[in-house]
């Protein structure tokens, strides 16, 4: 089975409103642990020097995590399209 692009329309276009709807979950992730993340580094602004490197670590640590957590839902969502054209792919192949 040859690999297809999954965003393309039935008339060879982007398909606008898969892309969409694949983004906003990946946007609200990043945004979601970026806020998680602001109150740290803003306390590591307004504290002393010494504990100014705990909080930019915290801040750091948390937006890694956040980034690892990305990375899974995007391999995730892969394997299903993965699934999809297969289970597709065979259930044509049957009719035959």
């Amino acid at each position: 089975m040859s690999l297809q692009p999954v965003f393309l329309a039935a008339d060879g276009g982007l398909d606008y409103d898969r892309i969409v709807t694949e983004v906003v979950p990946i946007a609200n992730l990043m945004l979601l642990f970026a806020a998680v993340s602001l109150p740290a580094f803003v306390l590591g602004l307004l504290v002393g020097p010494e504990l100014s490197v705990l909080f930019f670590l915290v801040g750091q640590f948390v937006l890694v995590v956040g980034g690892a957590v990305l990375l899974m839902y995007v391999i995730v969502r892969a394997l299903q399209f993965h699934e999809e054209r297969e289970s597709a792919a065979t259930d044509g192949s049957a009719g035959r």
